[in-house]
């Protein structure tokens, strides 16, 4: 049985550690994690892509053949990374202070207090003796915050992951999110040549070319077909740089790119016409990708889906399905044909901002969702 008092204590605990990334900072919660899995009789095991940043596989074996029970295992997988803290908090970000009826604290909302949750149903699970047939096996992974490349990609790309289920534990109020935008992170480099700024028509400024090549891109229309779920794509210019002094002619200007796209459209086309825009502006650039990452859809008919809306239905807790304009890491099941969605209990609105929170009531509530959902999904 979930106990409410011991999840908001284990939340709070698991606030209080420090796990910021970057730098990477996961070391001291992966201990408390690995400790208090293993305390509960779990099988736990380490994998390590980066030094000192543990990912932790705590496995409840099912009763089903060793290989089936394997093959048909329903994972659960939080990450524990957090983005840096920041200035201007009014609550201790690393103090888990209760304020009517919310936990504070950087990761409280994303994602320590889905990490929690799994903890904890796991830990119920054994209390109560459930003899399930299929493996149940939580995935706390690292890095999720800057890109999963020491986390979760490994980790599947290894095969140590190999679920007949995934459940991305990295959502707000319940929200069961089945589409996911693609994202291509790049940036444009553009080369001019110096100059004296007082004779700036002997140079080529690159500063210019790139604000040109800015105003094109962000006025490009694609074509695709609308999702129900998803707005449509959208660009954005995070970071800009380039120049050397104010009485010089920039010979090099470089731009960073977020770009959104959705289910459908192919992402070579999209960087083939990204490629062709700035050639209009000019032949001398390099667009360098830092990151690719496909969209992700799964029906709203699949059986696993529709079990959890309908566990929730009974459970009287507000699920919907949902489209995420962000990145989860349930992209990343599909290129190993592993069915995914994302669910979660953090706070709308809260993730990445000062005074962070998760709503208790909330967190109880979809504690116990999980638990029941878990105990359902062995049933089919």
């Amino acid at each position: 049985m979930i106990n409410k008092s011991r999840l908001i204590k284990l939340t709070q605990e698991v606030i209080s550690c420090n796990s910021e990334n970057p730098p990477g900072n996961e070391w001291d919660l992966a201990q408390f994690i690995i400790k208090d899995m293993k305390a509960c009789g779990l099988e736990v095991k380490t994998y390590t892509y980066a030094n000192g940043r543990p990912n932790i596989v705590a496995t409840l074996k099912g009763t089903l053949p060793r290989k089936q029970a394997a093959r048909e295992a329903i994972l659960i997988t939080p990450h524990f990374d957090t983005v840096p803290i920041g200035k201007g908090w009014k609550f201790k970000p690393l103090g888990g202070q209760i304020h009517q009826g919310k936990i504070y604290g950087r990761g409280a909302s994303d994602d320590k207090g889905n990490l929690t949750s799994c903890m904890e149903v796991m830990r119920s699970l054994v209390e109560d003796g459930v003899k399930l047939r299929k493996d149940v096996i939580m995935a706390a992974t690292v890095d999720e915050e800057t890109g999963s490349h020491a986390g979760i990609i490994p980790l599947l790309e290894k095969k140590v992951l190999k679920p007949g289920l995934a459940l991305v534990m990295d959502s707000d109020e319940f929200h069961t999110i089945i589409a996911q935008k693609g994202l291509i992170h790049s940036r444009v480099q553009i080369f001019g040549k110096k100059a004296h700024g007082a004779y700036n028509w002997r140079g080529v400024n690159a500063i210019e070319q790139a604000t040109e090549a800015i105003r094109k891109i962000k006025a490009l229309r694609w074509t695709y077909k609308k999702d129900p779920l998803l707005r449509g794509p959208t660009t954005n210019i995070g970071v800009i740089k380039g120049g050397d002094k104010v009485n010089m002619v920039a010979d090099f200007c470089e731009f960073a790119l977020d770009l959104r796209y959705v289910p459908g459209m192919d992402p070579k086309a999209i960087l083939r016409r990204l490629r062709a825009t700035v050639r209009t502006i000019t032949p001398k650039f390099k667009i360098v990708i830092d990151d690719l990452q496909l969209p992700y859809t799964i029906a709203p008919t699949h059986p696993a889906v529709e079990l959890y809306l309908e566990t929730a239905r009974k459970m009287k807790c507000p699920a919907a399905v949902k489209g995420s304009e962000g990145a989860t890491v349930i992209t990343f099941f599909k290129k190993h044909g592993i069915p995914a969605f994302a669910t979660g209990y953090g706070a709308r609105g809260t993730a990445h901002t000062n005074d962070e929170y998760i709503r208790v009531n909330t967190l109880y509530k979809g504690t116990k969702l999980l638990e029941q959902y878990i105990r359902e999904y062995d049933r089919i």
